[in-house]
């Protein structure tokens, strides 16, 4: 996760930008109006969720899994839709809140499938490095 926040802040100043842009044409975190600022962190929150869903649905991989060689797949292997994408990040996202608590009960868990996890059918896959998985292939003939 520490990984993913780099490209975030990124796209939090583009999004922050293009809000001061729309709407302020400067930025002030205490603004009297707090519907503004309301929807401004709304705003944000959108886009982070639109980081992680686009990732997930498109290769799987967020550039934070890339690193650590993660996807994130359906139980049957394919990629996640929309819809799959959409829950797992509201409901990480409330694994967060609660002080990380839906992340802690892989600790506990079989197979090792955190929280929302369980509930939106998806499992994490270590990918083996190229080296590994030519070495872990059977010599034809």
């Amino acid at each position: 996760m520490v990984y993913d926040l780099l490209p975030l802040a990124g796209l939090w100043m583009i999004a922050g930008g293009l809000w001061v842009l729309a709407f302020h044409r400067s930025y002030d975190p205490q603004h009297p109006d707090m519907l503004m600022r309301g929807l401004l962190d709304a705003w944000l929150l959108l886009v982070t969720a639109a980081y992680f869903a686009v990732s997930w649905t498109r290769i799987g991989q967020t550039l934070g899994m890339r690193a650590w060689k993660l996807k994130l797949v359906r139980r049957d292997g394919s990629l996640l839709d929309w819809r799959a994408a959409a829950l797992r990040f509201v409901l990480a996202s409330l694994s967060l809140a609660l002080l990380g608590g839906g992340f802690w009960y892989a600790c506990f868990d079989a197979e090792r499938r955190t929280w929302h996890d369980r509930v939106c059918g998806t499992r994490m896959l270590r990918l083996l490095p190229l080296q590994k998985q030519a070495r872990s292939r059977p010599a034809p003939g």
